[in-house]
């Protein structure tokens, strides 16, 4: 079954209907550099949820998800917390308010709001900016690595004899017809064009869990898959045991490096909790969360992206996954030692989908591409116009000068992404490096600048620093072939780039003056964070004059995170057990799911607030839609 006229009219009309969105809202996006990047802080916090969610739902990652399912069964529930996965939980409980709180257009711009506008604050700032766009070119590189493979597998026209030749020619053309939406339409014309593909992908998602059902019984998968497969639950090692069915994916989890499965899983956890309590990176979520009318719906956005990304999209990963493992393992044996498991899902899809639906679900994994790399390609100019051209370079232009600028500054990314995917050789080892090198060298100072007052912009950038620095030697260091912390897995690497990046943060900072307090106190007054404030809060009392409420809700958060990870994972299970057929599971983890949505309609819904009840909501409110880049935090004052 391949690719029929139906289907590519299909494919055709949606490109179309992409490209179109962004043509017709491209002139409210150039009225202002706040429309462009974050749509006027006019978007209601459910189409904001939709299109992060959208976003998230990338096909790069898809395809590597299905691999982990294929391989290692229901314990792979537990891999994405490599990510993490759960950060969405804590910025669901209390992190998305607290950053919505400071009303500034990028994360680069929020940390002036934090640490002011000394030597200090500026090196931070600057550092920030460096890191959000290493991490923009990265994300630009995974994307093109996935649909390049995708295309040239469904796409029928061959531009080149050579396989590889090929899916990096249909990359680029992909990239291409992407970049004119994106680039032209701003933030409006990503989230319009994300909801429209969250719906089209949703679709998608029934339809290939609901082919899987009918065509795989319960018998016929337990044949296909090793003892143990099936239970998301393991000891101390992973004890899967594929030598009999597939050899090649012994070897892929020996690769890995996750068959001390317990101590894997203890890695990421703690890795998964300091990275999710430093906030989120600044990429495409932090400008959602930023993009959100209020802070209150800013957190319910965050709370939305669990709810409404992880059923639809495990049911698509868990539909092509037993397909696969049922009537492609015999092609897999067949590559012998050189088995490319992210051709799973591209096999699945054109052995099983029938016409029509085929062009349905194309486009829809066409569309989960085109959100995640919309969202990339629309933070690169925010860093790169907003927090670096216009604050130090040309501080006056008009608004129209720096939305052109924008648009060169997006089309320069793309390029520059898409140049270093051709150098990348598999999705794995880009997301290994992203998630623990990268996203490690972050988390240190991510945590200081929210829970200790006392940490100051020169702690910052050391902690910053040191940890992209390390992050960008380790793929040097193992190319080389040197031995030592390089030969590890980033993963591995993960306690080693903490300890580097937290001296390098605690030294910086004590070996400095403090922030100025006035900047501290205005922060806090906003922000009102739990933590290490008690001489900020103190100077903010003696301020106004005035007794004032501190945050005391660490407890009911912490209990809130430690429920909602559990939430997410029984989310996630749900659609799995579904479609393999174990009924029982399914139901418990489907109870669970909604007996904890009860328990937070107590411990969080209803305990949502814009701003603490000392702060006027309408200063706020005029203060976070005033000129995109403050004049200092300590000025207010």
């Amino acid at each position: 079954m391949g690719v029929t006229t139906i289907d590519l009219a299909i494919i055709i009309a949606y490109f179309v209907l992409s490209v179109g969105i962004g043509v017709v809202f491209s002139r409210a996006a150039s009225k202002s550099t706040r429309n462009y990047f974050l749509g006027g802080n006019k978007l209601p916090w459910y189409a904001l949820g939709l299109s992060n969610a959208s976003g998230m739902f990338d096909i790069s990652g898809t395809m590597w998800l299905v691999y982990l399912l294929f391989v290692y069964g229901l314990k792979s529930v537990w891999i994405p917390w490599l990510w993490p996965v759960f950060n969405q939980i804590f910025l669901m409980m209390f992190l998305s308010m607290w950053l919505r709180r400071s009303g500034v257009v990028t994360g680069a711009e929020w940390i002036t709001f934090r640490f002011g506008e000394g030597r200090g604050a500026r090196l931070s700032h600057l550092v920030v900016v460096a890191f959000a766009l290493v991490v923009v070119l990265a994300y630009l590189a995974y994307s093109f690595i996935g649909i390049g493979k995708f295309a040239a597998t469904f796409l029928p026209i061959h531009l080149s004899a050579d396989p590889n030749v090929d899916a990096t020619l249909w990359g680029l053309i992909v990239v291409a017809i992407t970049s004119l939406y994106v680039v032209k339409g701003g933030m409006m014309s990503v989230v319009i064009t994300e909801v429209m593909q969250f719906f089209i992908m949703t679709v998608a998602c029934v339809v290939i869990a609901w082919i899987a059902i009918e065509a795989v019984s319960p018998d016929m998968l337990a044949a296909a898959v090793p003892e143990g497969w099936t239970n998301p639950f393991f000891g101390w090692r992973l004890d899967l045991d594929w030598s009999n069915i597939l050899p090649a994916a012994d070897g892929k989890i020996a690769g890995d490096g996750y068959s001390l499965f317990t101590f894997f899983f203890l890695m990421i956890l703690v890795k998964g909790v300091f990275v999710s309590a430093a906030g989120p990176a600044p990429n495409y979520d932090m400008q959602r969360i930023l993009s959100a009318r209020t802070p209150r719906e800013a957190a319910m956005m965050s709370g939305l992206v669990s709810i409404v990304l992880n059923p639809p999209r495990y049911l698509l990963i868990a539909g092509l996954s037993v397909l696969a493992l049922v009537y492609f393992a015999p092609e897999l044996r067949g590559m012998g030692e050189d088995v490319d498991f992210e051709l799973i899902l591209p096999f699945a899809m054109r052995e099983f989908v029938p016409v029509g639906l085929l062009g349905v679900l194309i486009a829809g994994l066409l569309a989960a591409f085109m959100s995640s790399f919309a969202a990339a390609v629309n933070a690169a100019p925010a860093y790169v116009v907003n927090d670096v051209y216009r604050r130090y370079l040309k501080p006056d232009e008009t608004e129209k000068h720096y939305v052109r600028l924008s648009v060169i500054t997006a089309t320069v990314f793309v390029v520059l992404g898409t140049a270093i995917g051709l150098f990348v050789p598999d999705l794995s080892s880009i997301i290994d490096w992203l998630v623990s090198a990268l996203y490690g060298g972050y988390a240190a100072a991510n945590v200081l600048k929210w829970y200790w007052w006392r940490f100051n912009g020169f702690g910052y950038f050391w902690g910053m620093a040191s940890g992209v620095i390390t992050a960008l030697l380790l793929p040097i260091g193992e190319s080389l072939g040197l031995g030592g912390v390089a030969a590890l897995d980033p993963w591995q690497f993960f306690p080693i780039m903490l300890a580097i990046t937290t001296a390098a943060s605690i030294a910086g900072t004590l070996m400095t003056p403090p922030t100025e307090m006035p900047a501290l106190v205005e922060f806090y007054r906003r922000t009102r964070p739990w933590g290490f404030w008690g001489p900020v809060h103190r100077a903010l009392e003696e301020a106004e004059g005035r007794a004032v409420e501190p945050n005391r809700d660490f407890g009911i958060d912490m209990m809130n995170v430690g429920l909602g990870i559990v939430w997410q994972t029984s989310l996630v299970a749900v659609p799995v057990f579904l479609v393999i057929g174990e009924m029982a599971m399914m139901w418990m983890a489907l109870l669970l799911a909604v007996a904890l949505t009860v328990v937070f309609k107590f411990t969080w819904y209803d305990r949502l607030k814009d701003y603490p009840d000392d702060v006027s909501e309408a200063a706020a409110e005029a203060k976070a839609s005033g000129p995109a880049v403050p004049q200092g935090a300590g000025a207010a004052l």
